[in-house]
């Protein structure tokens, strides 16, 4: 999607695998990655071009100065259109998944989610998601913990609503980056990049047209 001397910024499809895009791009023209999306999330992710971008760009995201915009399909509909969700997330690297508690507690990290309805659709929901803290699989544990997981996932989501559905990846998109840094990416302060994927409702089933 763009790339200059320090940064190069691509367009994920759903199903590339985060590693396999770096080596790729490793190969072909020097990139390191700085971040990572799930292999079923679509969207954005940045690459570093040389050393010193790689550890400006690091201590962007590390200074939330680097903000990011999710969408996603969620199941359920909310009882407020917008919200702000606080709880802890505890990573279990064995089992590759996590967990999240409503109260503090020894090896839980808070995390912070705030989301807005953008369009309900019967117990659907297409959402706009924020990250304020950014853990492992955050928008989907907190998601679902609050009760609205993203369709199709098939970690923390409703394995009868994605057979319902027809859904065998989470519907969920890196949607929009931009950047507030200072240093040698100042530059690119103000800059918003937008994913060219969307954040679809499934068709029902017997809309679906037969090959």
């Amino acid at each position: 999607m763009y790339r200059d001397e320090n940064v190069l910024v691509a367009d994920k499809c759903a199903g590339v695998n985060t590693e396999g895009l770096a080596a790729h791009l490793a190969r072909t023209c020097g990139a390191l990655p700085v971040h990572r999306l799930d292999r079923n999330t679509a969207g954005l992710i940045v690459f570093a071009r040389s050393g010193q971008a790689e550890r400006e760009l690091l201590a962007a995201f590390k200074g939330r100065a680097v903000q990011k915009e999710y969408e996603a399909v969620c199941l359920f509909p909310f009882a407020q259109p917008k919200g702000e969700l606080r709880a802890y997330l505890q990573k279990d690297a064995q089992r590759a998944r996590v967990r999240v508690y409503a109260a503090a507690r020894a090896g839980a990290l808070p995390i912070f989610t705030g989301y807005e309805v953008i369009e309900p659709r019967g117990e659907l929901s297409r959402v706009r998601i924020f990250l304020h803290s950014g853990r492992t699989h955050q928008i989907r544990a907190h998601m679902a913990f609050a009760g609205h997981p993203v369709l199709g996932d098939e970690k923390y989501g409703s394995e009868a609503y994605n057979k319902k559905y027809g859904v065998r990846r989470q519907i969920l998109v890196a949607k929009t980056l931009s950047f507030a840094a200072n240093g040698m990416l100042s530059y690119l302060r103000g800059k918003t990049f937008v994913s060219s994927f969307e954040a679809a409702f499934p068709q029902k089933k017997e809309e679906k047209t037969e090959n």
